[in-house]
């Protein structure tokens, strides 16, 4: 892809993920924006072995913009970073196509893990504000991950993982339970574990008082 194809091929993919952008030249003053196309030549220096030189400008492009992006990450097309600040991605991190990140996710290792220590993400996949995924396993295609959460394991595809650690709770369109979805609006697997819980403790709670009655 010529740069100037791969250039509009970004501005068409910010401009249709965020509502807030009002012009085309708007999508110039996005960090994202900035970040995504100057990983691509810090990644074409670090997989021609310069490597020093790909690190140098790698950081400055994190001091300017927030978003830390190993060269050494591989990305697909049509990746959208919304904000923004705070988002990492690891040296062994692959990034399928048509993923959308928010601000404060990090795609990481976990400190024991030798050659590949970073997490695979899938095609379409869009993981929330705040959200890290640390490892070297496999997010599959057209999952979404809650903001906030914490994924150690495997996510298998087109499910919805919540919580920390992060818990699958929607696969193939099966809810559990079943809630409406959205980067917000996500199921609590702990609360449904409390509540299940508490109800568990009132019927004990009721049971002890009518064996103390009949006692007395």
């Amino acid at each position: 892809m010529g740069f100037i194809r791969y250039v509009k091929e970004e501005m068409r993919v910010i401009m249709e993920r965020d509502a807030a952008i009002k012009t085309p030249m708007e999508v110039f003053l996005y960090p994202s924006f900035k970040a995504i196309l100057r990983h691509r030549i810090a990644h074409w220096m670090y997989v021609r072995n310069w490597y020093y030189l790909a690190r140098w400008y790698s950081q400055r492009t994190a001091r300017k913009t927030g978003i830390e992006i190993h060269p050494g990450a591989q990305i697909g097309k049509g990746l959208f970073i919304d904000h923004g600040h705070g988002v990492v991605i690891g040296e062994t991190a692959v990034i399928g196509d048509n993923v959308t990140l928010y601000q404060g996710v990090t795609l990481g290792g976990t400190g024991k893990e030798k050659g590949k220590r970073h997490p695979t993400i899938g095609n379409n996949v869009m993981i929330s504000a705040g959200a890290k995924v640390l490892g070297s396993f496999t997010v599959g295609e057209n999952s979404k991950i809650g903001a906030g959460s914490v994924v150690l394991t495997e996510v298998p595809p087109n499910s919805t993982v919540v919580g920390v650690p992060g818990r699958v709770v929607k696969r193939d369109n099966v809810r559990i339970p079943r809630e409406d979805m959205d980067q917000v609006h996500l199921p609590d697997p702990i609360m449904n574990e409390i509540n299940t819980l508490k109800k568990t403790v009132d019927l004990l709670c009721r049971k002890l008082e009518e064996k103390t009655e009949k006692a007395e």
